[in-house]
């Protein structure tokens, strides 16, 4: 049957809005992003997601606390698809507070390792940072300090440069130590840290380290990131210091040295979650990964990815693959035997 001219005319014109909608959908799809991570990189990492993908992000940044309660105020009307914070303690707060939905994929469940994801996929780690010891070469020798339970020994009293209990990282360490040894011992190793400390409590992990390299102390607690920047800085006074500095990866005759996650999930009511799935899954990819061991001197979070050369350079390590959750588990716990201890 012979097609007539407004019949081609239409089916042309069907054609050109199902091109029209479709690119419309394209240019409108978007990811809203909920961060507390404040770093360069991050920056980097959302304009080569959008490059790759077409989809928009969109950032809200803020403490990982306020972030949390900001969602759960937002209700079903939140428009947060992903929230991405640093340290286990804190994605299992949002994962407590009920903002989190469990998510399933499989990109995710191959690369990234069980222990560094939630079990039930609430949220998953994407990048890596060990927990280490910074020693001053001039007084400490490597083979001097072996583990986190020599912190506790007498010999190192008035010597240890450690943050305050309120710091989610030392929370987490405390958390990972009440999993190994229980409450009560840990409790007990608690009060040896404190009995050795140099000083109270003050500052972040970077001037615990120049409080090593100051000779205020002769071991300092710390992320290995903090050190890494600075072992990569150009200045001649951050040189000066690590000059001065050794690492030490504890507990490499046991259980292996502590390490903790930046991580991301979905959010429970997210208006975009086929978007905010695949953001996730890019920061698993290869770029994604690259950018946070090349420009913020983290560890992978999947295997296959060099970490930075001044990261490579100390050698690799043998992790404790006690899962991140435990740490979050254990925070409550964590925070009262501190107290108890008289960890400022």
């Amino acid at each position: 049957m012979q097609i007539r001219p407004y019949g081609v005319l239409a089916a042309a014109f069907g054609a050109a809005m199902l091109s029209v909608t479709a690119a419309a959908t394209a240019l409108a799809a978007e990811v809203n992003i909920y961060s507390a991570r404040h770093y360069d990189v991050d920056k980097a990492l959302y304009d080569d997601f959008t490059k790759q993908t077409g989809i928009k992000v969109n950032v809200i940044e803020g403490k990982d606390d306020e972030l949390i309660e900001r969602i759960k105020n937002e209700g079903a009307n939140s428009p947060a698809d992903v929230l991405i914070t640093v340290d286990a303690g804190r994605l299992w707060r949002a994962q407590e507070a009920g903002i989190l939905q469990p998510t399933s994929s499989k990109i995710l469940e191959e690369k990234i390792p069980a222990h560094l994801r939630e079990p039930q996929g609430h949220w998953f780690g994407i990048s890596k940072r060990a927990r280490v010891l910074i020693y001053n070469k001039a007084t400490v020798k490597p083979e001097d300090i072996k583990s986190y339970e020599d912190l506790a020994d007498p010999k190192w009293k008035g010597r240890v440069l450690i943050r305050s209990s309120n710091n989610v990282y030392n929370q987490s360490l405390v958390g990972s130590m009440i999993a190994a040894h229980g409450a009560e011992k840990t409790e007990q190793w608690a009060k040896g840290v404190v009995a050795n400390m140099a000083r109270k409590p003050q500052g972040g992990d970077t001037d615990q380290i120049k409080g090593v390299a100051a000779g205020e102390g002769d071991i300092a607690v710390s992320n290995t990131y903090y050190f890494a920047r600075l072992a990569a800085s150009t200045k001649p006074e951050d040189k000066a210091i690590v000059e001065k500095l050794g690492v030490i990866f504890p507990n490499q005759n046991d259980r292996g040295t502590h390490v903790n996650v930046s991580g991301a999930g979905v959010v429970k009511n997210s208006p975009n979650r086929s978007a905010a799935v695949q953001f996730i899954e890019y920061l698993a990819s290869p770029s994604a990964q690259t950018l946070f061991t090349e420009k913020n001197f983290e560890y992978p979070g999947v295997a296959g990815v060099e970490p930075q050369p001044v990261v490579a350079s100390w050698g690799s390590f043998k992790e404790d693959k006690l899962n991140a959750a435990v740490y979050g588990k254990n925070n409550a716990e964590a925070l009262k035997l501190m107290d108890r201890a008289g960890w400022q």
